[in-house]
């Protein structure tokens, strides 16, 4: 999805960032303990409007998590995709499906979903007139071509794969063989959408209506995103407490001080700086666990002087410029492990997870790495500057790390410098605006455990989260093989394949793997972070 990130002083009154959010622990959010009882939690303000099309980054996609329920549900434990709304999802070709919804599911507003709620969802998200930044996770299916062309106007205004058969029946054609779409549709750009959002947009935007287990009571942007508990609502997985006010910070140092000062009941991102006294502070209410995250290094292969064709030998250099031993040791306290491929552990070996795949082009070696930066005609311009937001998530930290060592490794002391972004929001649309100078911090969430999913979005051309517009047709035919392959184990297999094309290019430097970190007060229990690393907000209960 989404680029992954996440966000007391000693005395309340030293802190001028919270004045917006207020002093005073989760109690003052409203309610006291029980089923009833309010969460605050540390959050950070999403880059778009909460539209499940729209959304493809951490912060927002947080709260679409809580207030929509799709066809599937991730489980918080395993991450294997498990029916939710879905009655059945059948095929007997791959390309053809059938979807039965289940009955009795309501919008919070009332509305039933039906498979109009989906089909229309899925085509407004598709079309190209809406602009939606997950359009093309619309793009197996069959007439997305001419809803969303690569150039010109649509066409057609619904795609053609798309029919309602009738108040709980759609089906679906897609453009090739696709075996493993139906695990996608957990992810939150394929939630269905209530008739209000069609008839006025802007309201619906302003007070989003969805039909999961909270509902979005209010949000002010710098402050908070109220959620309240749905008390209507049909799924199994009800809200075991009274709902979450998710508390903007700027600074995680801040959220955690908070925490500690009894301002604050969870922090899903404990910063690096806190690491060491962490266990301390919190004993068994802080949690470490293996989560689908990977943090890289992205290029902008947009910008000609890191697009050339000895490009690939200058970003394996500054690979083996980086000592990840050293930063994941020092920095992140080993809640970091060096990365070896372009994927995560959680994967498994039969999920596509390899150790072995990045081999010597991820091993810290200086000697390696000049060489390989000098024959390659050097550093574009002289100088690596990394940027990253510097609002969230420690970045600051170990982008100098990763700066001293590629200054150390090539013996230049000005090689690379970190270039600070002030907020999240302010980063992705440089990105977006196609503005990097130079690398930038490229975190991946997984949006559902496949292996397409840490490849296809971010390195197929023009895809969602292809945010350096790195294009190859190799790795593009190899994607376009494995999704058609029915056979699990082969499929896998055309996708490492697909992989080695990126690492022989070096289309992104893969740093490590995270894993999710949280803390929480004595207030909250039943806290657990899911394999995304996000909180499974619905279980935790208010003491």
């Amino acid at each position: 999805m989404r680029g992954a990130t996440h966000a007391k002083w000693a005395a309340c009154a030293a802190a001028v960032a919270l004045a917006a959010t207020g002093c005073g622990g989760g109690g003052d959010s409203g309610g006291g303990g029980g089923e009833d009882g309010i969460i605050s939690s540390s959050w950070t303000d999403p880059q778009n409007p909460l539209e499940p099309a729209n959304t493809n980054e951490v912060q927002g996609g947080k709260v679409l998590d809580m207030i929509f329920r799709g066809l599937k549900k991730y489980d918080p434990k395993t991450g294997a995709a498990t029916d939710m709304m879905a009655e059945s999802i059948e095929s007997t070709d791959s390309v053809n499906f059938t979807i039965k919804i289940k009955s009795g599911w309501t919008f919070s507003n009332g509305e039933q979903v039906t498979a109009k709620s989906y089909v229309d969802a899925w085509n407004y998200g598709a079309n190209l007139k809406n602009n939606q930044k997950n359009a093309y996770f619309f793009g197996y299916i069959d007439g997305y071509e001419a809803v969303h062309p690569e150039s010109g106007d649509p066409t057609a205004q619904t795609m053609s794969g798309l029919k309602v058969v009738d108040d709980l029946t759609f089906t679906v054609k897609l453009s090739q063989k696709f075996s493993t779409w139906p695990d996608t549709l957990g992810y939150s750009a394929f939630a269905p959408l209530p008739q209000s959002f069609f008839d006025d947009r802007d309201a619906w935007i302003a007070k989003p209506v969805g039909n999961g287990p909270y509902t979005l009571n209010s949000y002010q942007k710098g402050s908070q995103a109220q959620l309240r508990r749905w008390d209507d609502y049909p799924g199994p997985d009800k809200a075991q407490n009274g709902g979450i006010d998710l508390k903007v910070y700027t600074d995680n140092n801040t959220a955690y001080t908070d925490l500690i000062a009894g301002n604050l009941d969870l922090v899903d991102d404990v910063p690096a700086s806190q690491l060491k006294n962490v266990q301390a502070d919190l004993g068994d209410r802080y949690i470490n666990t293996p989560a689908g995250i990977i943090q890289t290094l992205a290029f902008p292969f947009y910008d000609d002087a890191w697009n050339t064709p000895d490009g690939a030998k200058v970003r394996t250099g500054l690979s083996r410029a980086i000592n990840r031993d050293q930063i994941t040791d020092t920095i992140f306290q080993k809640t970091r492990t060096p990365a070896k491929d372009w994927t995560s552990p959680v994967l498994g070996e039969d999920g596509g997870f390899d150790d072995t795949l990045c081999g010597d082009a991820c091993e810290y070696d200086p000697a390696a790495a000049k060489k390989l930066v000098q024959e390659g005609g050097g550093i574009p311009g002289g100088q690596v500057k990394i940027t990253y937001n510097a609002d969230t998530g420690s970045h600051k930290d170990w982008v100098d790390a990763v700066c001293n060592s590629i200054n150390n490794a090539l013996g230049n002391e000005k090689a690379c410098v970190g270039n600070p972004v002030g907020t999240f929001a302010d980063f992705r649309n440089q990105i977006g605006e196609q503005k990097m100078p130079g690398p930038f911090r490229a975190g991946w969430q997984m949006d559902y455990p496949l292996i397409q999913n840490f490849l296809q979005p971010l390195y197929y051309t023009n895809a969602s989260s292809n945010d350096g517009k790195w294009s190859n047709e190799e790795f593009d035919d190899l994607v376009d093989q494995a999704n058609a392959e029915s056979d699990t184990a082969k499929a896998v297999d055309l996708f490492k394949q697909a992989e080695e094309v990126v690492r022989d290019q070096m289309a992104a430097i893969p740093l490590w793997y995270q894993n999710g970190s949280a803390g929480y007060s004595e207030r909250i229990s039943n806290v657990a972070l899911n394999p995304f690393s996000v909180p499974v907000y619905n279980e935790i209960k208010v003491n």
